[in-house]
């Protein structure tokens, strides 16, 4: 079966969905019941694929855009007519020349169209909307996220197939034979900076509480920031004392090694997102034998299950996150009482699972 891919969230810095498709391709790559299949990857300039696919790549001209998703790659499509088109983030082209298996994540620009611009969030949900009902089978991370879109889409929920997301080995960094790595009283964030993630009240309490009551303790954050409107974290340091301001560290992106550092020398998670399809980075951390704190949502409950320390979801109060940072930070019967239920829950998510069963949706869409 020929198996064509949007694979444009694959060039650059990949996160979110080229995060996801990376992945998948990964398992791919080595899966017997993959390697039955011809695959074709497009995209609008170069990308970092596994080797097993290195053949498979087509740049198409453009700079990726909606244009190039609506009129480049259907008419490069056209030709060939694979059986199935897979499009792993969000859209895909109306008059693609074959199936469509999409993936949704989430259906935040409905669910809360108040945190993107009219333009931008319009086009998502125009143009989400139109995908998911063109497309055979739609693909999410979560059975919260299946209804939303069954609710804010209005796509049959016969149409949706859950299949959440994995975590990779290497992200387990815990000491040999299981004993505790040592640890620095650092608070870290990972994610882009949307304004649902409150990294601002994160950056108010760790100033305002957490500084003052954890000696040494620093915050780092890591994270585009994709805001709307735009709200700099750097804002947030101005008047503080400089001996505070220079304790917390924002930067947008740091390499795969930086980032494994940085999980093996922190000591707590925060994740403060009021709204998600799944949120991958807390279960990153807890490989790494870090506890998160996390909004109390139904997401969460649905995700971390009980390996995580919860948070009202209502962060008026500032002081209940405070506490719950200065616990994580200070309290080693607490954190291991998180970490103890750890292996229950990442035993749930694998990308050599995740893999197969996304190929089986595929073979399902295409009719095989």
């Amino acid at each position: 079966m020929n198996i064509a891919v949007d694979a444009r969230e694959l060039s650059g810095r990949q996160t979110g969905v080229g995060r996801y498709l990376g992945a998948l391709l990964e398992q791919w790559s080595t899966s017997p019941d993959a390697r039955r299949h011809q695959w074709r990857c497009f995209a609008h300039e170069r990308i970092v694929v596994p080797a097993a696919f290195h053949d498979s790549v087509t740049i198409l001209p453009g700079v990726g855009g909606t244009r190039w998703e609506q009129w480049t790659l259907p008419r490069a499509l056209a030709p060939d007519r694979p059986a199935l088109l897979f499009a792993p983030g969000y859209s895909a082209p109306l008059t693609a020349p074959c199936p469509i298996a999409l993936t949704v994540h989430d259906v935040s620009f409905s669910a809360h169209p108040e945190w993107f611009s009219r333009r931008e969030g319009a086009r998502r949900r125009i143009v989400t909307a139109w995908s998911a009902r063109r497309a055979r089978t739609v693909l999410t991370d979560s059975n919260f996220s299946r209804d939303e879109i069954v609710r804010h889409l209005g796509i049959p929920v016969s149409k949706i197939r859950v299949i959440p997301l994995g975590i990779a080995p290497s992200w387990r960094l815990m000491a040999d034979e299981g004993l505790p790595r040592p640890r620095e009283p650092i608070v870290l964030f990972v994610g882009s900076i949307f304004r649902r993630r409150h990294v601002d009240k994160l950056i108010a309490a760790f100033v305002e509480s957490v500084a003052g009551r954890v000696p040494h303790s620093r915050l780092e954050v890591v994270g585009e920031n994709r805001t709307y409107p735009l709200a700099d974290p750097a804002v947030l340091l101005r008047d503080c004392p400089r001996d505070i301001a220079a304790r917390v560290t924002v930067r947008s992106y740091v390499d795969d090694a930086t980032l494994r550092d940085l999980y093996g020398r922190a000591s707590v998670f925060a994740f403060l997102s009021e709204y998600e399809g799944f949120g991958l980075t807390p279960l990153e951390a807890l490989a790494a034998g870090v506890p998160s704190v996390v909004l109390d949502t139904p997401i969460a409950r649905e995700i971390y299950g009980d390996a995580a320390r919860f948070v009202d979801a209502d962060l008026s109060d500032p002081v209940p996150l405070a506490h719950a940072l200065v616990e994580m930070l200070t309290d080693a019967p607490a954190r291991w009482a998180v970490l103890a239920k750890a292996e229950a829950v990442l035993e749930r998510y694998d990308w050599t699972r995740t893999a197969a069963q996304t190929l089986r949706a595929l073979e399902d869409a295409a009719g095989t």
